[in-house]
């Protein structure tokens, strides 16, 4: 008795560790360096490549915040909200209040006094998209969950009347929203002109997707997330409060929203109420070829998209509007499930 004991116990360890660990796959993220190789002889010059480099990486940077937080409710939630672009628009119009009202500090000769502003944009963003889209799930999508039609329409309905609400907040017209001083102009590395924001925007995605990988493969919450994308119902049945989470994503994906519509408002230097709407069929691109609820496949998809589409607008600008659309067909005809598809979905 003692020996088949001993014997079992034994045996466990070596089964656990006979288990195999999925490798990570590595092509999808190598297509990044090579569609920028690729790009190097068609475009000639190398600080025009390197200058259309950093700006298709800053471009993709901002989108991958956009679209992170739907590819999550995409993802976990199975809601198709085409109402996201509505957290966009008031994130980058609150940013105009904040920079309105911190003039002085925006328009001062320091670094530090440009971030602080930048800063405060941000977390007011967040902090009013957040609660925004708090209600907007209560009110709004929880009740049509599984219901995927009624989703498209109500969530459209609901970006309408949120533009509507900016119109009366902030009035129709566009609204000019300037850079910050020390973050206007350029850098020179060689003859490549390099604009200073985009490398700002660069950092701020970097630091995002790091907080999100840490969350999502380091922590419990994480651990939930991602179990409760692959398998809700094991989930509940553990007693996790699934409802719950839901709402939280749901919050944390208006959050990013928010910060992706400030950061997308300082890149085009000016918002109107329309600027979500103008950027949802780019986020629902970014969430198709990365693969649905893929957090990484977001980040991926985001910066093909980017590049391509600085690339093409050097080499051929009446192609640019059709390149992502050419390359989510491409990707899809590769693989059907996008770059990094989540299980079960």
């Amino acid at each position: 008795m003692n020996t088949t004991t001993t014997t079992t116990a034994a045996a466990a360890p070596a089964q656990a560790d006979a288990i195999p660990k999925a490798a990570f796959d590595w092509i999808p993220l190598a297509l990044v360096p090579l569609l920028a190789l690729l790009a190097l002889p068609a475009i000639g010059s190398p600080s025009s490549w390197l200058t259309l480099t950093v700006a298709g990486l800053a471009m993709g940077m901002i989108v991958f915040i956009i679209a992170s937080g739907l590819t999550l409710v995409f993802g976990l939630m199975d809601v198709l909200n085409f109402g996201h672009g509505v957290f966009i628009a008031f994130g980058a119009f609150v940013a105009t209040s904040v920079f309105g009202a911190m003039i002085g500090w925006s328009d001062a000769d320091s670094l530090l006094q440009n971030l602080a502003v930048l800063f405060c944009a941000m977390l007011a963003a967040m902090s009013v998209t957040a609660a925004i889209g708090w209600a907007f799930e209560r009110v709004m999508v929880r009740p049509v969950y599984g219901q995927h039609l009624k989703q498209i329409l109500v969530t459209m309905g609901g970006m309408i009347i949120g533009e509507e609400l900016i119109k009366v907040v902030w009035g129709p017209q566009q609204v000019p929203l300037p850079l910050p001083t020390t973050l206007r102009g350029s850098l020179l590395w060689g003859d490549a002109v390099v604009e200073k924001y985009r490398l700002v925007a660069v950092v701020i995605g970097a630091v995002v997707l790091l907080a999100m990988l840490f969350t999502l493969n380091r922590t419990k919450l994480g651990l939930l997330i991602r179990a409760g994308v692959q398998d809700r119902e094991m989930v509940e049945s553990l007693g996790y409060r699934i409802r719950r989470l839901f709402v939280g994503v749901f919050v944390a994906g208006s959050a990013l929203a928010g910060l992706g519509g400030v950061l997308w408002g300082l890149y085009q230097q000016n918002v109107i109420p329309q600027i979500g709407a103008q950027v949802n069929t780019l986020i629902f691109i970014v969430i198709i070829i990365g693969g649905l609820g893929s957090t990484f496949g977001c980040f991926v998809g985001a910066l093909l998209v980017g590049l391509l589409a600085n690339y093409v607008g050097f080499l051929a600008p009446k192609a640019a509007m059709f390149s992502n659309i050419g390359l989510m067909v491409a990707i899809l005809l590769w693989r059907p499930q996008g770059l990094y598809p989540v299980a079960n979905r």
